[in-house]
């Protein structure tokens, strides 16, 4: 794809990162520009005929009785931008705000929404010149549309509010005087067509499956090399075995380990060892990971629909047909997202517990906390207390937000979906099982070296190699911090992941690309 068409192609996570990152442009078509164009004719004729429709020519929420004169539409809609903004804490990075841009200009240029063509462009023209407006990251319930969060996303429009240019905080009159432009002057219907709508939910969301898709992966092989540390059996990982309970998630993951180990000479050499079965944490990696994937593969379902969706209230038809109804309601998706972090919360829960057995003296050929000299030394013991930390953390991050719901706006909006807070939370979870399994790779890195000179699968041996390319094997203590965070680095930089599959395209593995296979995020 050179381009993307905003209003005509189909968005995916994927295709919404690569737009934000800049390798992909995206443009609106003379197509979505005649729509666009068309539906804000009926808006405007709507309002020259006096007829009541919510939000162009009445107030918002339990203000939708009283009526506005067509003289007040301009200011209705200016007055709810500056009122609805009353989000408070932290700012969101300036790639989440990014996102929000990117998935509500695509949603405006279904041209159902009523916005002016100007209205879009400026959108579209922050987006490519990477001025973006600053958002709170607090006030929204997930439904009405994420008003809070949103309202400050546009603020910019009418020249108020702050933007992100370059790194630097500025005021929104600086920045337009600057750039030599204008605010823009909303029309009857905008402001509403703005702030109503799922974009803070799905951006966030947008942003957890990024990262939730690498840790997915990179659990795989950071467990394969734990594996063979620890003399675990291949057999559990049998296709037969996984045919007879044939989800998509264990399916893959158990190809993805027998993939991993094609070859290992650690496997061969206690093929006939007396241990009958291995723990859990081991045994049943393609179960739990696999079940992880099922959880990402329902949210990016959802997702894809959400992007690909208008959202916000009322959704203009014809001059006849404008319906008030609740597409902007957050559940379909709050849901699915709070099942995925629920996910990324157990796989860290599993890494914990293999790092726990890695550090018993039970396993052959492993001493005890993975140092010769304990006593002396206390080795990985406190490593294993801080994934233990980070787990417990994950645990009270778990509680469903789409379990509550608070009534707002006097009753007229009387369930909530929470959605915003269950999406900010998921990223909470993420950023916690990030630091878990980097702990656990640098555990297994540590097992894996008392198997040596004896070689595992092509792509475990290359894991193996880089991190030892970055740190030193532990012979005795000494201060771990670097070591760890440079483990928890190359977790977040998809670094196993790169490596993976420059020696799959090498040694003509089937180690699928995330680009073209379902459990990637295009």
């Amino acid at each position: 794809m050179d381009t993307f068409k905003f209003g005509e192609d189909r968005m995916s996570i994927g295709l919404a990162l690569d737009i934000c990152s800049g390798r992909l442009k995206a443009v609106l078509s003379n197509e979505a520009k005649e729509k666009v164009l068309a539906n804000r004719k009926i808006v405007d004729s709507i309002v020259h005929s006096h007829k009541t429709v919510y939000g162009i020519n009445t107030g918002f929420g339990p203000l939708c009785t009283t009526s506005i004169s067509e003289e007040e539409t301009r200011t209705l809609q200016y007055n709810l931008l500056i009122s609805h903004s009353v989000g408070v804490g932290e700012l969101l990075p300036p790639e989440i705000a990014k996102l929000m841009l990117i998935l509500k200009a695509h949603a405006l240029s279904f041209g159902c929404s009523g916005i002016n063509l100007a209205t879009l462009e400026r959108i579209i023209w922050h987006i490519e010149n990477d001025v973006i407006p600053c958002v709170p990251s607090q006030g929204s319930v997930g439904a009405s549309g994420d008003l809070a969060p949103l309202s400050h996303l546009f603020l910019p429009l009418i020249g108020l509010g702050s933007l992100n240019v370059k790194g630097e905080m500025i005021p929104t009159e600086n920045a337009l005087k600057e750039f030599g432009i204008q605010p823009v002057e909303l029309g009857a219907k905008e402001g509403l067509a703005l702030i109503n709508g799922t974009q803070f939910i799905v951006a966030n969301a947008v942003q957890f499956m990024q990262r939730f898709q690498n840790c997915l992966d990179t659990a795989d092989m950071i467990a394969a090399m734990q594996l063979e540390g620890t003399l675990g059996s291949v057999k559990a990982f049998d296709e037969a075995l996984h045919l007879l309970r044939p989800y998509k998630g264990s399916l893959y993951v158990a190809e993805r380990i027998r993939t991993l180990l094609k070859n290992s000479e650690i496997n061969a050499s206690h093929k006939n060892c007396s241990r009958v079965q291995d723990p859990y944490s081991l045994r049943c990696i393609p179960q739990v990971h696999g079940a992880a994937r099922n959880a990402y593969l329902h949210l990016k379902e959802m997702l894809e629909v959400e992007m690909n969706s208008v959202t916000d209230n009322p959704i203009v038809f014809n001059e006849e047909k404008a319906i008030s109804g609740g597409n902007f309601h957050g559940e379909p998706v709050a849901l699915p997202i709070d099942y995925a972090a629920l996910a990324a919360s157990e796989l860290g829960n599993i890494a914990d517990r293999r790092i726990y057995l890695a550090l018993d003296e039970k396993i052959p050929g492993l001493p005890k906390l993975l140092v010769k000299e304990t006593g002396l030394n206390s080795g990985f013991m406190i490593v294993q207390y801080a994934t233990a930390a980070l787990v417990s953390e994950n645990k009270s991050l778990c509680y469903p937000a789409s379990a509550d719901s608070i009534p707002t706006s006097m009753g007229q909006e009387d369930h909530v979906s929470m959605g915003s807070i269950g999406a900010r939370k998921a990223l909470r979870i993420v950023d916690n099982l990030e630091k878990i399994l980097g702990l656990e790779l640098f555990c297994a890195a540590q097992a894996f070296d008392f198997r040596l000179p004896l070689h595992s699968g092509a792509i475990v041996d290359a894991c193996h190699d880089l991190v030892r390319s970055k740190i030193e094997f532990v012979d005795k203590d000494r201060q771990m911090s670097k070591d760890i965070d440079e483990a928890i680095g190359i977790v977040r930089n998809g670094d196993l992941v790169k490596v993976a599959n420059e020696i799959a395209i090498q040694q003509h593995l089937s180690f699928k690309n995330e680009r073209h296979e379902t459990f990637g995020i295009y």
